[in-house]
């Protein structure tokens, strides 16, 4: 469900939503979520100040509150040799 909710709010935020990716890493009470998009739609996702990212994990603490667990968001960067390993 946090997953699902991550990827939707940044696909609609970013100007290449095929490159929005969500690991999910799940424990017991709580859940880690490291969500990486295309270098130029970084900015976007973190938003001034980070005010974006911010009201992202806001409305991730309020869907954990439903739930009865706590979510993390992290956003990381792709490196260069992530992106041609894959290749």
């Amino acid at each position: 469900m946090f997953k699902d909710l991550i990827e939707y709010i940044a696909k609609s935020l970013v100007d290449h939503p095929d490159q929005v990716n969500v690991h999910e890493v799940a424990g017991n009470t709580v859940t880690i979520l490291e969500l990486s998009v295309a270098p130029e739609d970084l900015g976007k996702v973190i938003g001034k100040q980070g005010r974006t990212a911010k009201a992202m994990r806001s409305v991730l603490l309020s869907a954990g509150i439903k739930q009865g667990k706590k979510a993390i968001l992290e956003i990381v960067e792709h490196s260069p040799l992530e992106s041609s390993a894959t290749l």
